[in-house]
């Protein structure tokens, strides 16, 4: 296949919701031409909303929804020339693998000979030209998600979009698969939104992403600038794990900045190049960016440390997950494992040392 016209798509102060219920709050943002973006957040926060409205199977009640500039409010879905691969794959189960590809172009009436060129490159595309003549009953999982892919790529669709496509999917097979679909939508040049609330999927494959929470977008960048720098106490909770400290900033000056953690005390932290304001705050850091080591043993000068005791200690291969009790907070570390490293029993007295560069100071 031909690689496709890259379109954007933007949607502007789109607001939503049925009866008296909010789904969407004046939801802004772009998607730029040909890239891979995804719609995160749990379950009832108006992600797949937004895709069912940007299909057209939702409408909203206020603001605009372009497509490369033109607003398509008011188009009915047939018209908008967008692809939807839904989670269950909505796959015919009598047709072949040929006839489920072929199908809309059939219902468009393309040339015979067109139809066969197109269906035969998005199959060889795929990697499932060899099951042409089968069913889908006689497919894989990964098999039947393919072939929703190539009938809906197969139509040329202005945007591509997957509404939690790898959900019936086991791990190892969901891994792979986002892998092909990230290697499908770079050859195709395809803007693409992609809807989940696994994280990890949206992080291993989106150029960027939106995080939304009760129909409210949060925040919009990349994974990394997401996990990295969290605007709010939702989005850093949301995007990987985190240890978060509620307190008061009581002090702010040039070098520190001084905070008093609820149920743990004051601690004394370099002070960052954007400084909180003093007052309401939450501190932010990942478990990662916390050492553990025993009471008596010598402790870095850089980090703040603050002494505790272990609660639970769990062995999850590539790392050692703790919980330590310290003070009335609980808190997370996460340790790298090697062969022949010994776990800290629980109530084991411990030292944790947070690296003070990595903390992110949240007002909200």
């Amino acid at each position: 296949m031909q690689t496709l016209h890259k379109v954007s798509l933007e949607a502007r102060h789109i607001s939503l919701a049925y009866g008296a219920t909010p789904v969407l709050r004046d939801v802004t943002l772009k998607i730029e031409p040909g890239e891979f973006f995804a719609l995160l957040g749990p379950s009832g926060s108006g992600k797949s909303t937004l895709l069912r409205l940007i299909a057209g199977f939702n409408q909203h009640q206020s603001g605009e929804l372009l497509v490369d500039g033109r607003d398509i409010t008011g188009v009915a879905p047939h018209a908008r020339n967008i692809g939807m691969v839904f989670q269950n794959y909505a796959l015919w189960p009598h047709m072949t693998v040929w006839d489920n590809v072929a199908f809309g172009l059939v219902e468009r009436r393309e040339p015979r000979e067109q139809i066969g060129r197109k269906v035969g490159e998005v199959l060889e595309l795929v990697g499932l030209a060899q099951y042409a003549q089968r069913r889908p009953g006689q497919l894989s999982g990964g098999q039947q998600q393919r072939v929703a892919l190539a009938r809906t790529v197969v139509i040329e669709p202005k945007l591509l979009l997957l509404d939690e496509p790898l959900s019936n999917l086991d791990k190892q097979l969901r891994v792979q698969m986002r892998e092909e679909l990230k290697n499908l939508q770079r050859k195709l040049g395809l803007t693409t939104i992609f809807v989940t609330h696994d994280q990890e999927e949206a992080m291993t494959t989106a150029d960027r992403m939106a995080v939304l929470d009760k129909g409210v977008l949060q925040q919009v960048g990349s994974a990394a600038g997401l996990y990295d720098f969290p605007v709010n106490r939702f989005v850093a909770g949301f995007v990987g794990t985190t240890n978060l400290l509620e307190g008061l900033v009581t002090a702010v000056n040039a070098e520190t900045v001084r905070f008093h953690a609820q149920g743990v005390g004051e601690l004394t932290l370099p002070s960052p190049p954007h400084p909180p304001r003093a007052g309401s705050a939450a501190l932010a850091f990942r478990p990662h960016q916390v050492d553990i080591r025993v009471r008596d043993e010598l402790a870095e000068p850089s980090r703040v440390w603050v002494e505790g005791v272990v609660e639970s200690a769990e062995f999850l291969g590539e790392f050692s997950r703790y919980r330590v009790r310290v003070g009335e907070a609980a808190l997370v570390s996460d340790q790298p494992h090697y062969a022949g490293l010994s776990m800290f029993p629980p109530g084991a007295q411990v030292r944790l040392g947070i690296e003070p560069t990595q903390v992110r100071f949240l007002a909200d």
